[in-house]
């Protein structure tokens, strides 16, 4: 039932994120970039940029390449709206393009697009906090279950005709009506999950305006890889929560009803995670980091917040 259940979120998501993606302008099989900045040139923005050395680069891409951009044609940010653009799918109309003017017009509110964009994934986030927090209940029943789990396995490991796994099925229910534990509910949070991060992130990308923008002293548009490289080492900070928050989020959710084979490879697969991540904040804008950071902090605070309540219960 788990794996089924588990097909159905993969490919779910798999029709989500390829019915719509981010699309940066090549030249001679080079991604353009923003040399500021080390920004990549989106070409299919959903609103008009106003920063000189971006517009410049879309002159660039436009004459060296077949596939124009006509940025006439596209609104500007602050007046973006559901009518805009041609229709695109469901995943870009319905998810990335309301997301997208969620941002710009909580960032029209607060007089700033940065402080928009984290707002409006704390709205998110808290508008999907029934559903979220369940999951890290389930999480945690998951672990004051999984002593019993272990003898279960241990009692029935040699035993694999079909009666004994039958009776080890029914045990095994047994024991999740016990603990209120519900497999499908951690499938629905997946379910949920990784279509909006996606969403999400194709909605900053294909919103020029976030990356000309500063928040709290940060250029949303510069990578920390480019701040370190002129001298500017604050973007650093970044590095470091995305790595630790990384680290956390597995950390967390680490050890429920996994055998000891499992543990050490979810603890190899946790480090390779924190390592990869760490890479790759390097390049990500600081636009993408903020989002990061936010929902990352967010899920931790929420899952200690259900962790302490488990054990007050």
């Amino acid at each position: 039932m788990k794996r089924r259940i588990s097909l159905v979120v993969v490919l779910v998501s798999l029709i989500f994120m390829t019915t719509g993606c981010v699309k940066y302008g090549k030249v001679n099989k080079k991604v353009i970039k923003k040399e500021s900045t080390g920004q990549n040139l989106v070409t299919n923005v959903l609103c008009k940029p106003k920063d000189k050395e971006m517009l410049k680069l879309y002159d660039k891409y436009n004459k060296k390449s077949k596939k124009q951009v006509n940025l006439e044609k596209l609104p500007s940010c602050n007046k973006m709206s559901l009518n805009n653009g041609k229709y695109e799918g469901i995943w870009t109309n319905v998810f990335v393009k309301t997301l997208a003017i969620l941002i710009i017009k909580i960032g029209n509110l607060v007089k700033n697009y940065g402080l928009g964009l984290v707002l409006a994934t704390l709205l998110i986030r808290l508008l999907a906090y029934p559903l979220t927090k369940k999951a890290a209940m389930q999480s945690e029943n998951m672990k004051k279950a999984e002593p019993e789990l272990k003898k279960l396995e241990s009692k029935y490991k040699n035993k694999n005709d079909r009666e004994e796994m039958m009776k080890k099925s029914q045990e095994m229910m047994f024991i999740y009506k016990k603990y209120d534990i519900n497999p499908m509910s951690t499938c629905l949070f997946s379910l949920f999950q990784i279509p909006l991060f996606f969403a999400f992130y194709e909605a900053i990308m294909r919103i020029p305006v976030i990356f000309e923008e500063n928040f709290l002293g940060f250029d949303l548009g510069l990578s920390p890889l480019n701040a370190v490289s002129r001298g500017d080492y604050k973007y650093l900070i970044f590095i470091l929560i995305i790595s630790l928050s990384t680290y956390f989020s597995f950390k967390l959710n680490s050890g429920a009803s996994l055998s000891d084979d499992q543990k050490k490879q979810m603890k190899t697969m946790s480090n390779v995670m924190v390592v990869m991540m760490t890479f790759m904040a390097f390049s990500i804008s600081t636009g993408i980091a903020f989002y990061w950071t936010t929902t990352s902090v967010f899920t931790i605070i929420q899952n200690l917040l259900v962790k302490r309540g488990k054990k007050n219960a």
